[in-house]
Parts: structure tokens; sequence; C-alpha cells
């Protein structure tokens, strides 16, 4: 495995690879975290612990499957962790004194200040390096925890100063996905205390239904729930949240830790060149287990020694300027598309598809097969080279509609 150095600094924390465990299911005890830890893993935010012990129900997970394994998006019915509080305190001191060189983070949830503050203490003598407050857990049976509580500013900044005030750790607040907007109780927690964000944790979903029970997946003893969504599909979302938290003033230099979707290293670059400096995952590691990690190590590695960047530093948040406010986009550049003779199938795909879904720029001779573009239709939407089943159709010639030379950047 092609190793290049990707140590980067987070919250004041030095870590040697921007890869976390998130807190859930795949680092709910010191033999998971362990196990993570030796693999490659940089850190992990061990799952989320509290006075509150809950009973889990079975079956808790579903999944949509693009192919017979492959998960598109996974749904989970899992609340904070079930072990007692003390076998988890017990649980975060071993994993500091064994791996002293990794990070080590405590997830924390409480129901009140009182609770918010002792957990922070309890955890600091515990020897972690950060805590993570969870305020986005979207499938709590108390509405006084998780996504509830991130969806009020004012509790998030109450519970982040609980914390300061429990702590001197480096705060994250881990925002939820289930808001309008996520920038509102981000800056709270940063009013409160918190010194970087965690984002984003999973969405509510229901991701199917049993049409011979018309019961909602999973079903557990005859009905089923609201729960949490994530895995590929919900990484556009996570981009979209970091992406205008990194353009807002007041958060644009705020330490991010890119959570939702993340599953290979072209996933992870996606997170940093957006604004994070620390990435979680949880559903690629239940899906394939921890040594994902060696893949992104070294595909991340390899990209950064073939564009000569030494540091990884280096790479986040570059691709935040060129993602601007739809008003502000020329509205004039058509780019044609051009199908290419000798890869084209015939098929018909792009007229189908043109003609039903777009403009009708395509025309199509079922006798010889043979695809035309009328350009006085066109508008350059680029849906028949989407639908393309060989890749046959690419970018062409270019226009201005105010008919203005421009610089052209592709």
């Amino acid at each position: 495995m092609f190793k290049k150095d990707l140590s980067i600094e987070f919250c004041g924390v030095k870590c040697e690879n921007p890869f976390f465990l998130s807190s859930s299911p795949v680092d709910n005890c010191y033999e998971m975290c362990a196990k993570a830890l030796e693999t490659g893993w940089g850190g992990v935010v061990f799952k989320t612990l509290g006075f509150f012990i809950p009973t889990d129900c079975s079956p808790r997970f579903d999944a949509l499957r693009k192919e017979s394994t492959e998960f598109v998006g996974f749904k989970n019915m899992e609340q904070i962790s079930e072990h007692p509080l003390e076998e988890s305190l017990e649980a975060l001191k071993m994993l500091k004194t064994n791996y002293p060189t990794k990070v080590i983070v405590a997830s924390i949830m409480g129901e009140n200040e009182k609770e918010w503050e002792e957990l922070a203490r309890l955890v600091t003598e515990a020897g972690a390096d950060m805590i993570e407050c969870n305020f986005s857990c979207p499938q709590m049976t108390s509405h006084a925890m998780g996504s509830d509580v991130g969806q009020n500013p004012e509790l998030v900044k109450t519970y982040c100063e609980a914390v300061a005030r429990g702590s001197k750790l480096p705060i994250l607040a881990k925002m939820t996905p289930n808001i309008g907007d996520m920038n509102i109780p981000a800056i709270a927690s940063m009013e409160g205390g918190a010194a970087g964000i965690s984002t984003i944790n999973t969405i509510k979903s229901v991701t199917g239904i049993d049409f011979d029970k018309m019961i909602g997946l999973p079903i557990v003893n005859g009905k089923s729930s609201i729960s949490g969504y994530s895995g590929k599909a919900v990484k556009p979302i996570a981009l979209r949240f970091i992406q205008q938290m990194r353009t807002n003033e007041k958060l644009k230099n705020v330490p991010i830790s890119g959570i939702g979707g993340i599953e290979t290293w072209k996933d992870a670059l996606e997170f940093i060149v957006l604004g994070a400096s620390n990435l979680q995952v949880t559903t690629a590691v239940m899906q394939y287990g921890y040594r994902i990690v060696e893949d992104m190590i070294s595909g991340l590695s390899y990209f950064m020694e073939e564009r000569g960047i030494d540091k990884l530093e280096d790479l986040v948040g570059i691709a935040n300027s060129n993602i601007i406010p739809a008003e502000d986009i020329d509205r004039t550049f058509v780019i044609y598309p051009e199908i290419d003779k000798d890869k084209c199938l015939g098929c018909g795909r792009c007229y189908v598809s043109c003609f039903d879904g777009g403009h009708q720029a395509y025309t199509y001779n079922e006798e010889t097969r043979e695809i035309s573009l009328n350009k006085d239709k066109c508008v350059g939407c680029h849906l028949c080279s989407l639908v393309c089943p060989v890749g046959a159709i690419g970018k062409g010639e270019i226009m201005f509609r105010d008919g203005k030379e421009k610089e052209i950047v592709m």
C-alpha cells in the first residue's frame, strides 16, 4: 500500500490521517475500536454514551441496493450506546492507554445541562482527546435528545456551554441535516464554545414498504418507524451543507469533520476540497469492514503524489470558491453535445430521453439507427450524455448566447 504523510491538525489535535470511525455501531466497544486503529484508522469517535441506556429494536436495519449486495442507502433504527456508562468510560481509558498516538473522541448525549456537563467531565477524566456533542440522532425515543435538540439553536448553544464548563477539551457539535438551514445551529454552537462542526448525521427516512403487510421497513413486530438514512445516497446532501458553512462569513474558518457517504478515497477527497479537514465513516465499514481505510489512504496518497501536493491541509477547501450562487452562474454559456460515431450503438436512448424529458433536439432513423442533433432546438442540457450506455456523447461546440467573446474555462 502506497502511503504519503496524511497527517493533519484538527481543532488543535494532531491526527496521523483524517480517517475516523463515526459514532455508531462500528465502534461500540474497546475490541472494535482496537481492531480499527490497528488497521490504520487515525481515530475513532466512540459510540455516543450517556446516562440514558436505550433498548434497541430487532431488526433495526434496512438497505436500498443497486446490485445484490451493494448499498445505495442504509437505514438504521439504532440509538446511543446500550452499554453501561462505566463500561464505556473504561473502554475510553484503555484505548488512550494502549493507542496513545491515535485520536480518541468521546461522543456524548445528555437530557439536560447537568448531564451534558457531567458527561464532559467524565470523558475528560477517561482520557479523551476531544468531545463530540451528538445533537443529531434522528431516532431517539426521548424528545429531550438527538435531532430534536439539534433543530433548536438555543438548546445547542446552552448545551455547548454546559460541556465547556465540564471540560477544556475541543468540542465538536454534530449537526442534524433534518433542518433547512444548518448554519443557524452551527453558529449557535460556536457561540456556546464549540471548536468545530461534525456533519452530517443521518436523514429521517422511510426506505420502503412491504406491500403484503403494508408496513414500512424494517418491520418490528408488525410496525416500523421513521429513522436515519445514510450511505452513498446522502453524500450530495452532506457536501451541500459543508459548502454552505464554508461560505458563511461566521463559519468559513471553522474546522469541519465531514460525514455522509464516504466509501472511497475519491469520496473523501470531495469532502476535503470542500473544506473538511477530518472525515468520519460508518456505513461503508458496516458493509465492507475496517480495511477500506487502507484503500482510502493509498488512493489519497497517490493523488497527492501525482499532483505534487505535500501537505493534506493544502487541499482543504480549495473548491469552495468554484461553487457559486445560482444567480451568478454564466447563463449565456452553451456547450453542445457531440456524438462519437465510432462508439455510438444507435440504441436510441439519447433520442428517447431528449424527446420525452428534454427539448426534442435529436432525430432517430429507425432503419439506419442513425442519430442526428438539431442545434436549433438543443439547449445544451446534456441529459443525453448521462443516459448514453457507452459514453459516446461528449462535449462539442461552445457558443455564448449574447454573442460576446469570453474566456472559456473547462
